[in-house]
């Protein structure tokens, strides 16, 4: 079973590098944008690391929380500014995606 996957993969990888030296359609203009395809990828991934990272931040506030009731206004508001901070790296990935559309 495993041979079977690597020779799909292989035979794909062979036919996407041939889509890749195709000429692009109206005469040459156009082509790949790039900017845009990078732009998908860098909010992809800051989305999905900041929801992680603030998924976790949460769990370990309930966590603490939990273990501690006496402490809870402290760790809320701990988590309240760690979860700030996370979503404010995620908009700087924003603002990154926004600047490599341009380009």
């Amino acid at each position: 079973m495993n041979k079977k996957w690597i020779l799909i993969t292989g035979t794909m990888l062979l036919f996407a590098a041939s889509a890749f030296a195709q000429a692009p359609e109206g005469g040459g203009a156009g082509g790949v944008k790039w900017g845009v395809i990078s732009a998908a990828f860098v909010l992809g991934i800051a989305a999905a690391a900041g929801a992680i990272g603030q998924g976790r931040g949460l769990a370990a506030a309930c966590d603490g929380i939990a273990r501690n009731p006496s402490a809870g206004g402290a760790i809320r508001t701990a988590m309240i500014i760690g979860l700030a901070l996370i979503e404010s790296l995620v908009i700087y990935a924003l603002i990154i995606a926004f600047m490599a559309m341009r380009s």
